[in-house]
């Protein structure tokens, strides 16, 4: 059977995501494969299909062991034979798995990488066809990467004991360092190289200052009641305390830190995974072994020590590619907080690279561009598109003549002799020294007109325009540039950005009654199968359920994520819900084909606005909003009405544009009718009523 039969057979899914195909052909084809593709992009799939294809037996290396139990329930569930042998498991449970290998019964093996070093391990392997190494997580096996597992280094003694069996590795963060080191490490045989995009484009970014952090973050769940995220933080005793008043506030809210027992850590772990509980407030122990779909949102409380840790944390929202949101709450304080972990560090190389990850992480809090453009060139992707999804897009600072600050700072620095830092030069600018003679300073004092914090950024902004650099590691300090030169003696001008409120979008609720009563139904048999929810189905899944409200189970065959095996033990109990549900609302079927608005992250006309400025088409702007060109046209129509002034020369040409003014000052109505029938089929009803729009709003202006 070819891979997109399985795929509609066991997943439910008609079609590929980018990049999966051609994968899972060249891992079909026998060579080694190595791929770099975000979270929620279908990694997985890119092994489980081959190994349904190729005969044998697929080994796939797991870090973590609640991520192996959830990969063989999700393949169980879809009519796929796959076992696990971990630590956890009794040595009679460990039998009956190789029983089951050894008779044919599963296809896949998920196993930890320490499992190599048992004695018995290989030679039970070599008794078994093996078809496939899959190596998860393969990011693990790199000293530059953020979660090395010394384990992994073992995994070379695959090729030397399996030379014939290829093998494909897998990550879904890895810088260029940590790629060469992967393909190095397993010995990987001219492997073909893939990598997918790094974008994930259900996110929006935000960076958000650390002040009354608790407050916003309890404001914010009250609106997502419902969702699920998980916050993170450096400390035990922070995560207490943030669950604490988050329990107080009435949400179902639990810990997750080395400071609770084993069981307690599984038992909250599995609450959440389960939906028991909506937030998960936890320590970066909290980590690879989450694969729930429906995390709404993640909250970093504290400073990420790195982009990769950062943006794999980041990862774990939004798997089922429904808009979620991932929010960091900073202050340049807790550089310390980081830099107390950096100094336990025993080697000294280690810590240069953990200094150096921790400036990239303060940079990218500090920037003032695209977030996700940053992200992208971090990690080698250069992103030419319009990001739409980030506090800096979203609400892009307001830029300020920010020569005379600029001049403020780079005297201090040169009155302090270049020789401190940039917090020491933002207290002395408001007036506090450590020093009588730096108390004598002109500088001293000479910027009471903004707070030390605020100081601090704006040095921070002056470096990446290269008016002051920063230098050594552990202290940096502060040494002006020619450019800074220049600056002093009046030749050149600053811009500065003006520090800009940012709210947190509230998103458009798309859920309707019927999604709760499908939720409620999910839980109920994930409880009965003791399996995560989002095994059953994924919440994208059943919104696709009650959208198109399928009511027979030639319809509900269609609905993405339900292969046969589901439909056929799942399907005629959610059919019963919708059929009820439909009944009692006088609700008919949609058929997939119809037009239905795709879900967008913000309901207004603010992104619509945006992407007009960029200089986009009607159709670009349609595209990059999941909407139809009509309601892109309606939505300009509007923001004429409510008086913005907005340049539609990209979206209808100028000529065009006098065309219709033209006819239109020759009649005695504004009827859109009319005006057509006298333009003739060469002009849309779309560029009539924005075209008329326009010439409304300038009419108003000039009254």
């Amino acid at each position: 059977m070819q891979a997109l039969e399985l795929l509609q057979k066991h997943f439910g899914y008609s079609s590929f995501n980018p990049g999966q195909e051609s994968i899972i052909n060249d891992v079909v084809s026998g060579r080694d494969v190595f791929v770099l593709m975000p979270t929620g992009s279908g990694k997985s799939l890119c092994y489980q299909l081959p190994a349904l294809m190729k005969p044998g037996i697929t080994v796939v290396v797991s870090p973590l062991i609640a991520l192996m139990k959830d990969q063989v329930d999700a393949l169980r569930i879809n009519g796929i034979g796959a076992s696990c042998i971990n630590s956890s498991m009794a040595p009679v449970e460990a039998e009956n798995v190789k029983v089951r290998l050894l008779t044919g019964k599963d296809k896949l093996l998920y196993v930890a990488p320490e499992r190599f070093a048992s004695y018995d391990f290989l030679p039970f392997l070599k008794m078994l066809k093996i078809s496939l190494f899959a190596i998860d997580e393969a990011h693990c096996i790199s000293e530059w990467g953020h979660d090395f597992r010394p384990e992994y280094r073992r995994l070379r003694l695959l090729r030397d004991n399996f030379p014939d069996v290829p093998i494909i590795a897998l990550t879904a963060t890895a810088i260029p360092e940590v790629q060469d080191d992967i393909v190095h490490n397993l010995m990987l045989k001219s492997p073909v190289i893939h990598r997918r995009s790094f974008n994930r484009e259900n996110l929006t970014y935000y960076v958000r200052p650390k002040k009354d952090s608790i407050s916003q973050i309890v404001d914010y769940i009250r609106a997502r009641s419902k969702d699920s995220g998980i916050i993170y933080c450096q400390g035990r005793k922070t995560a207490d305390r943030i669950t604490s008043r988050l329990r107080q506030e009435g949400f179902r809210a639990l810990s997750y830190h080395a400071g609770l027992s084993t069981d307690a850590r599984e038992a909250n772990q599995e609450a959440f995974i389960k939906d028991d509980a909506e937030i998960i407030v936890a320590t970066i122990a909290f980590g690879m072994g989450i694969n729930k779909t429906n995390v709404r949102y993640v909250i970093h409380y504290d400073l990420p020590r790195s982009i990769e840790g950062y943006y794999q944390e980041t990862g774990r929202a939004g798997r089922d590619r429904l808009e979620s949101d991932c929010i960091l709450f900073y202050t340049y304080a807790d550089k310390r907080k980081v830099d107390y972990f950096i100094e336990k560090l025993r080697s000294t190389k280690k810590q240069e690279t953990a200094r150096k990850k921790l400036a990239e992480m303060l940079e990218y809090c500090e920037s003032r561009e695209c977030r996700r453009r940053f992200l992208l060139d971090y990690f080698g992707e250069t992103f030419d598109g319009i990001c739409i999804k980030c506090d800096n897009c979203i609400m892009p600072h307001e830029v300020i003549d920010g020569t005379d600050i600029a001049k403020k700072i780079l005297r201090c620095v040169l009155d302090l002799e270049q020789r401190f830092g940039a917090t020491y030069v933002s207290s002395l600018l408001t007036g506090k020294s450590k020093s009588y003679a730096h108390s004598m300073l002109k500088s001293c004092g000479a910027g009471k007109d903004y707070p030390a914090k605020q100081w601090t950024s704006f040095i921070r902004e002056l470096q990446p325009q290269g008016f002051l650099k920063a230098e050594g590691d552990k202290y940096p300090i502060l040494k002006i540039t020619q450019s800074g030169m220049d600056v002093l003696r009046g030749i050149v001008t600053v811009k500065l950005t003006k520090p800009a409120k940012i709210k947190l979008t509230k998103k458009e609720e798309p859920i309707t009654a019927l999604f709760d009563i499908l939720r409620q139904l999910r839980k109920v048999m994930a409880d009965a199968e003791r399996v995560p929810p989002y095994i059953i189905f994924p919440d994208s899944t059943l919104k696709e359920m009650a959208t198109y409200y399928p009511q027979t189970i030639d319809a509900m065959a269609k609905i993405h994520g339900v292969g046969e095996h589901k439909l056929q033990k799942y399907g005629r109990a959610f059919l019963r819900k919708i059929l009820d549900y439909c009944k009692e609302h006088n609700i008919a079927e949609k058929q997939k084909s119809d037009e239905v608005p795709r879900i967008s992250a913000n309901g207004d006309y603010k992104q619509t606005l945006f992407l007009a400025k960029q200089g986009l088409s009607l159709r670009e702007i349609a595209t990059r909003r999941g909407l139809a060109e009509s309601t892109i046209a309606s939505h300009i129509e509007s923001l004429f009405m409510l008086g913005n002034d907005v340049n539609i020369d990209n979206i209808i040409p100028k000529e065009r544009q006098d065309a219709i003014e033209r006819e239109m000052s020759g009649l005695a109505t504004q009827g859109l009718g009319a005006l057509k029938e006298k333009l003739g089929d060469g002009y849309s009803y779309d560029e009539l009523r924005i075209v008329r729009a326009m010439i409304n709003s300038r009419r108003t202006a000039k009254a």
